[in-house]
């Protein structure tokens, strides 16, 4: 049989991953078996991330159930280090194991110690963007440095796209049993809630509760089919508003597979009637260069530029993207100039965590975030901001802001995160005049000047009171 080890494009369309994998079958004629694993000692692992991959499992299993050919295995481990061997049993029986690349958190050192284990070709495919990550192997000073040099390879690489529907073309042979001893051991996750097991049980963090948004890839393409319709048309103009709240909230869904990059775009640009002709010259402007709405430009910005030059981060510097080292040098120096300059007030982690500070619209940001595991697109810049200007240090204020949103955020953990949290520190900036205490010349923000520039009445009535959050669930 062919493995494909599901890790990082959790999604049965438009998954490069996968649609190797088939191909790989095809030509040998042999089954398909797809596992997908979760493990509970990863760092941050809470119910409400093992909530969000647990309903993407049963997208999965709907998806690939009764397809001949095809074998589905989702595995939740159950207690720390029960999940080892699994991956190695199947592969013993495996012609060649193709498997997801993701440039960020643990999964590349996961997949290479996996290389050295096994007994078999493993193949990892990336499908985390529009371009490939290796596209480029350098890393980009600046989003203007990216978007020019994206435009001008963008033709190449729009003609290598995924397939919508992999699975349209049955396999013919007969799908690949699991051995006895693989179920017995490693039971499948919908065997194992059968048995009337929950999340509850799991050595995970159950303090960091599921929220309201429900994971998987059918929740996924209704939110972008939502988004579309409904908010694409003043997203230009009021995404910044925290009371409007028009964003695409698909995030958290790029981020665990469940929706692939490919997908987003085709049915924004089918909305938008794009006849997919691109300018012959790369300019590397912001807005009129797809020759769509301003709308969809603004959007298109956002999720090909700032999300895809995290890709390049992380990929390019994988040993070093989320140290403080890390930062462009000036600014080091600057935050380093004034590292010891008195902060007036000053917070712990724990005061930052739990909403602790004098600020009303800081701590309705961190509720937002503790309770949604999210923060609105705007507000997240002036949290981070605010984290700096009020840590002992400036690689303080890096831990706290790592570990908020890694530990609380849907789509933490990910190149595009580690983006947001280094742009506070000054990661793909430039210096601001004038110098200021604690900032030096790092761009500076105000929850005052926030509050005139954009509405935030509603917002702070919305996460000002303290609430119970969200239910714990299975689905």
């Amino acid at each position: 049989m062919v493995l494909y080890w599901m890790i990082a494009a959790r999604r049965t369309r438009s998954n490069f991953g996968l649609e190797r994998a088939l191909a790989h079958a095809r030509a040998l004629g042999k089954p398909l078996v797809v596992l997908e694993a979760l493990r509970a000692d990863h760092p941050w692992a809470s119910q409400r991330f093992h909530q969000f991959v647990l309903e993407g499992m049963r997208d999965n299993q709907a998806a690939l159930a009764g397809l001949p050919g095809v074998t589905y295995h989702p595995y939740l481990e159950a207690s720390t280090g029960e999940g080892r061997g699994l991956l190695a049993a199947l592969a013993a029986q495996a012609s060649v194991v193709v498997t997801d690349e993701f440039p960020c958190f643990f999964l590349p050192a996961m997949v290479t110690a996996a290389g050295a284990r096994l007994d078999v070709r493993l193949e990892a495919v990336d499908s985390n963007g529009l371009l490939p990550v290796r596209a480029f192997d350098k890393v980009f000073p600046t989003a203007y440095a990216f978007r020019r040099a994206w435009q001008q390879v963008a033709a190449t690489h729009f003609a290598e796209r995924p397939l919508a529907h992999p699975l349209a073309e049955p396999l013919t042979t007969a799908a690949w049993s699991l051995p006895d001893a693989v179920t017995a051991r490693w039971p499948d996750v919908f065997t194992w809630i059968g048995r009337g097991h929950a999340l509850t049980e799991l050595p995970i963090d159950q303090a960091v509760r599921a929220t309201s948004m429900p994971g998987g890839p059918q929740a996924a393409r209704a939110r972008l089919q939502a988004f579309i319709e409904e908010d694409l048309p003043a997203y230009g103009s009021e995404r910044n508003d925290p009371d409007r709240d028009i964003s695409s909230r698909l995030s958290p869904y790029l981020h665990w597979g469940h929706l692939g990059p490919h997908e987003v775009f085709d049915r924004l640009m089918a909305h938008e009637g794009w006849l997919g002709h691109l300018p012959a010259k790369a300019t590397g402007t912001r807005t009129g260069w797809w020759g769509v709405s301003g709308a969809a430009e603004s959007f298109l910005d956002e999720f090909l530029t700032w999300r895809e030059l995290g890709y390049n981060m992380t990929t390019n510097r994988p040993d070093d993207y989320d140290t403080y080292e890390s930062l462009p040098g000036w600014a080091r120096q600057s935050l380093d100039r004034h590292a010891d300059d008195p902060r007036e007030p000053a917070y712990d982690l724990d005061a930052f965590e739990r909403a602790g500070t004098h600020d009303p619209l800081w701590n309705a940001a961190q509720r937002q975030l503790v309770r949604e595991g999210r923060i609105h697109n705007y507000l997240r810049m002036l949290w981070g901001k605010k984290i700096l200007q009020w840590a002992a240090t400036p690689r303080e204020a890096l831990a706290v802001m790592t570990h908020l949103n890694n530990k609380y955020a849907l789509d933490g953990r990910n190149p595009n995160s580690y983006t947001g949290i280094f742009w506070v520190l000054g990661r793909y900036d430039r210096p601001w005049a004038p110098e200021r205490p604690i900032f030096g010349v790092i761009r500076y923000m105000t929850s005052e000047n926030t509050a005139r520039k954009v509405h935030v009445k509603q917002y702070l009535a919305r996460y000002g009171a303290v609430t119970n959050g969200a239910a714990n669930r299975l689905f």
